[in-house]
């Protein structure tokens, strides 16, 4: 059975202590070093690669999160694990983004941390479920920007839009732009299967929604 190699980074000893103790009574898992801020971290991984880091986020002068960073630019092959009080969406959501693969809280029950660890040895992501909610609240309450269409489309493209959404016909698209009646319809295809829209009258109803023609009232 592989044993996994941890490198334990808190700046408080007694903290790094009562880790490593119960790190030493999970099978497959062992501290291999420890370190009190973020120097001393990447001497000990020059001097040899652990499978996993662990670190805490507030270190004196020193942050959890550049540690995080450099660790996965130098040294992309070794996971790391945040293991915290904080909870907060911030950071939590910065330490996702830098490339950790697991959020901890020290609140958590010891068992917690076997769970973790094993997940993040499967190549599996962990957090705390306390961590999470906040993260899926996070998650629901601020949706993924949507494309704009408009990108799809070159500019001869929305020249040719607006022109179809103004009322124009092919023929007088093609004579207007000083392009062959195949040119215009071709692009007309394009246009209608870069944004999803298979009519006329969809095309105009984007048009106006996207501000290229606007609706005179009556």
């Amino acid at each position: 059975m592989k044993e996994y190699r941890i490198l334990l980074v808190d700046d408080h000893a007694l903290v790094r202590a009562g880790i490593r103790n119960l790190i030493d009574q999970l099978d497959g898992f062992s501290v291999a070093a420890e370190a009190s801020g973020i120097d001393e971290a990447m001497e000990k991984l020059k001097g040899g690669q652990p499978d996993i880091v662990i670190t805490d986020i507030d270190m004196g002068g020193d942050s959890g999160l550049d540690l995080a960073g450099r660790v996965r630019r130098q040294y992309p092959n070794v996971k790391v694990m945040i293991l915290s009080m904080h909870s907060s969406e911030a950071l939590v959501s910065e330490a996702l983004q830098i490339g950790a693969s697991a959020y901890l809280l020290k609140e958590a029950a010891p068992a917690e941390l076997q769970i973790a660890l094993v997940a993040v040895t499967r190549g599996e992501n962990f957090m705390s479920p306390g961590v999470s909610t906040k993260v899926i609240n996070r998650f629901v309450r601020t949706p993924p920007t949507q494309p704009d269409p408009l990108k799809s489309l070159t500019s001869r493209q929305i020249q040719i839009l607006t022109l179809l959404a103004s009322g124009r016909g092919t023929k007088e698209i093609a004579y207007e732009l000083d392009l062959s009646d195949k040119t215009v319809a071709a692009h007309r295809a394009q246009i209608m299967e870069r944004i999803g829209i298979r009519d006329l009258v969809g095309l105009v109803l984007f048009a106006v929604k996207h501000g290229l023609v606007k609706v005179e009232k009556p």
